[in-house]
């Protein structure tokens, strides 16, 4: 790539914007490292503090995102600076947007940014979590973020329940009786 013309900042958020995996590609090519790589996508913001997730996940660029959360070190709940929302809340604004038979097809984003490990517990600056901005007549997709925040939830227990089991039986002796 030249050095005359858009900045990789620009060329990124372009990508995001048109969904563009071509350019995508040879951006992400361009870079040296996994580390500079993860740099311009953590730290890339538009003119109103959207990262370069927000902004894929609220035009519907679908392909993009889903090579965007292939990189190693990116953040996937990068808060925005304007309605301190993160791409879900972006991707679900976008599916409320689309007509209604459209929305299986646009819950394929949400589906994409949580399957990477997105929040769905994370409330914006409106004190909204994302289930909480869906359509409700879309019973598809508000299933879909609450069995994502109570995996989420029951998750921790799990977890814990797991590092119990590798270290031995515990709890009272009535457990014994």
């Amino acid at each position: 790539m030249s050095d005359e013309g858009a900045t990789p900042r620009e060329l990124l958020l372009e990508c995001c914007r048109r969904n563009n995996t071509a350019l995508l590609a040879e951006l992400l090519a361009a870079l040296a490292t996994p580390e500079q790589v993860a740099r311009l996508l953590n730290e890339a913001t538009d003119g109103v503090g959207r990262y370069c997730l927000h902004v894929a996940a609220g035009w519907g660029s679908y392909e993009v995102l889903d090579t965007l959360l292939d990189q190693e070190g990116l953040e996937v709940d990068p808060v925005d600076r304007m309605e301190a929302d993160i791409p879900l809340h972006k991707a679900v604004r976008f599916v409320n947007g689309l007509a209604e038979d459209g929305w299986e097809a646009g819950a394929g984003l949400v589906e994409l940014l949580l399957d990477a490990g997105a929040d769905p517990r994370i409330r914006n600056k409106a004190k909204l979590k994302p289930f909480e901005l869906v359509d409700p007549r879309n019973t598809e997709l508000r299933s879909t973020l609450q069995k994502a925040e109570f995996a989420m939830m029951a998750g921790d227990d799990v977890v814990g329940r797991d590092g119990e089991d590798e270290q031995g039986p515990t709890g009272s002796a009535s457990d014994s009786e």
